[in-house]
């Protein structure tokens, strides 16, 4: 997996997903081109259908695009092969979605501490990791609580601490404040601000304006297409 100095984190150009469902072709992304600098807070929105969560996965290195080009911190993520993926993800991305996927059982530092089973971290490395994400949510009377014991926002303060423990280079958000109440939701934003002004690189799928507001700019897909772009405003306080 060879690196460079280029200046994006992200260079996604050309991208293009296709499902073959018998005899017919399903066009999901068409020609879309999207670059990030490392640090920057990037909003997706576009109505139901438009594409934005399978985007967001072939950014995530969930799923490979059909066509195009995509480049990850210099790395060909296309050319790269399924166990470099697997290291990519596990290492460089934090993931943060709507239904939290969080493990019934586990307690709140358990499911933090899920994912270091694919990283190579020392025990007490790992645990300063924890114990700092938790307190960036602001989830420290919680450590040994499980999610049935948790408010909506509180397992979401949980999947965030999950992404984050592991200082990833780039976070993907799909629509994190949707399954929440306005003013949960506002909660959550102040810590994705938070994260950004310490330099996180976030992209983020919403249909709500307002949270889209809190990102540097809003990139606008309609019908697998990418349609508009516009600097969101920093006028709105939250």
């Amino acid at each position: 997996m060879k690196q460079n100095n280029e200046p994006h984190l992200i260079a996604a150009l050309g991208i293009c997903k296709r499902f073959h469902v018998g005899s017919s072709t399903l066009k999901i992304l068409e020609n879309i081109d999207l670059r990030l600098h490392r640090g920057e807070f990037v909003a997706i929105m576009g109505p139901s259908g438009s594409g934005k969560t399978t985007l967001l996965h072939i950014l995530g290195c969930l799923e490979r695009p059909s066509s195009g080009s995509y480049r990850l911190n210099g790395v060909d993520i296309i050319a790269a092969s399924d166990d470099d993926l697997s290291h990519i993800r596990a290492n460089k991305i934090g993931f943060i979605f709507q239904t939290f996927n969080l493990l019934p059982g586990l307690t709140v530092y358990e499911n933090i501490e899920a994912p270091f089973l694919y990283r190579s971290c020392e025990h007490l490395q790992i645990k300063e990791k924890i114990m700092d994400s938790i307190a960036q949510v602001g989830l420290g009377e919680r450590v040994k609580h499980k999610p049935s014991e948790l408010s909506g926002g509180e397992m979401q303060r949980v999947a965030i601490a999950r992404a984050i423990c592991a200082d990833p280079l780039l976070v993907l958000a799909d629509e994190p404040t949707g399954n929440l109440d306005s003013g949960t939701g506002l909660e959550i934003l102040k810590i994705f601000k938070k994260l950004h002004a310490g330099g996180a690189a976030i992209v983020m799928v919403t249909h709500d304006r307002n949270v889209a507001s809190v990102a540097d700019r809003i990139i606008y897909l309609k019908d697998g297409r990418r349609v508009d772009e516009a600097s969101a405003s920093k006028q709105q306080a939250v």
